[in-house]
C-alpha cells in the first residue's frame, strides 16, 4: 500500500483472494438456481455494486442481461438519513417477463434493498431476489433477509472494492476497514 493507504487504512477486512471465492461461490448459486429463468436481469445499484457486479455476472454461465438504478439514503459520507431517494430509475417495458436479481455491494440498515424490492415488485417484476457482496445484520433497523450473502461484517466503516468514503478508496482490490481518523478526525 502507498503511504496514504497506510495511514487511511486500518486493516484489510475482505483480500481480493476472498472477493474471488465469494464471487464463485455465488455465481454458481445463480447458475443453479436460475438455469430455467427465461430473463434473467442482474440489476446493479450504482455506484457501490458496479465492482461486485462486474466481476459476477462474468462468472456468471447462464443467459443474464444486466441494467442500474441509482438509488441514495445517505445525507452525508457515514449515516443514513432514512429516505430513499431513486435518482437513477429503471425503465424497461418488459420487468414483468424479468427475474431481477438486486445486486448490492453493502447492507447494513436493510432499508434500501426492503424498498427496491416492494418497489420492483409493485413495477410488475416476475420475481425480486437479493444479492450482496456484504451484509452487516448488526445495523440492521428494519427485518430484510438477502438472498445470496458473500460475506456477514462486523459493523465497521468499510471501503474498497467499490465501496468509498466521499469518493475515494472504490478503486482498491479489497475491502479494508477505514481509519477512524478519516471520516471522524477529533
Amino acid at each position: 500500500m502507498s503511504t496514504v493507504l497506510d495511514r487511511d487504512i486500518e486493516r484489510i477486512l475482505v483480500s481480493q483472494e476472498e472477493i474471488d471465492r465469494v464471487t464463485t461461490r455465488i455465481a454458481a448459486e445463480l447458475d443453479r438456481d436460475y438455469k430455467y429463468s427465461k430473463r434473467f436481469l442482474l440489476l446493479c445499484i450504482l455506484k457501490g455494486s458496479v465492482v461486485f457486479m462486474g466481476d459476477l455476472m462474468k462468472k456468471v454461465r447462464v443467459p443474464v442481461e444486466i441494467d442500474f438504478m441509482k438509488v441514495s439514503s445517505y445525507s452525508n459520507g457515514t449515516e443514513s438519513t432514512g429516505r430513499i431517494n431513486i435518482l437513477l430509475d429503471l425503465n424497461r417495458r418488459d420487468l414483468s417477463e424479468c427475474d431481477v436479481l438486486v445486486v448490492e455491494d453493502i447492507i447494513d440498515s436493510g432499508r434500501t434493498l426492503s424498498y427496491l424490492t416492494e418497489y420492483l415488485r409493485l413495477n410488475g417484476a416476475r420475481s425480486v431476489r437479493t444479492c450482496t457482496l456484504l451484509d452487516k445484520p448488526d445495523r440492521r433497523v428494519v427485518e430484510f433477509v438477502p438472498d445470496y450473502v458473500g460475506r456477514e461484517i462486523p459493523d465497521e466503516f468499510v471501503i474498497g472494492y467499490g465501496l468509498d468514503y466521499e469518493e475515494r478508496y472504490r478503486t482498491l482490490p479489497f475491502v479494508g476497514v477505514l481509519a477512524r481518523s478519516v471520516y471522524a478526525p477529533e
